[in-house]
């Protein structure tokens, strides 16, 4: 009896591993063991790299806190010691747009605080 592969099932599956490299470069668009080498290798980089933008988001976040704190004569660390010893719970990400687009709002907060 002859071997049996499934070659629909094969075909389906790199099929679908093409389609998803369709606009890359060279060949890693056309040729099936590049393709699927690159996709994976993208695959890694893009969980990798969702949890580096939070950590890139959360140090723009402390430096714009921190400009905005030093023009009310703070340094961050001192800042956010006294926000957390007040009680005030606002995160970082609000507490930076604040600093950034609305500065007698984020001033208040530090007169809150001092």
């Amino acid at each position: 009896m002859p071997r049996s592969v499934n070659a629909v099932a094969s075909r389906a599956r790199r099929k679908k591993v093409m389609k998803l490299t369709r606009g890359q470069f060279g060949r890693r668009k056309n040729v099936w063991t590049v393709a699927k080498n690159a996709w994976e290798k993208g695959q890694n980089y893009a969980y990798r790299d969702r949890r580096v933008k939070k950590r890139n988001f959360r140090a723009l976040w402390i430096q714009r806190i921190n400009a905005g704190a030093r023009l009310h004569g703070l340094s961050y660390s001192a800042f956010m010691g006294k926000i957390h010893a007040k009680g005030i719970d606002i995160n970082r990400k609000t507490l930076a747009d604040l600093a950034m687009n609305n500065p007698e709002a984020f001033k208040a907060i530090i007169d809150a605080v001092k």
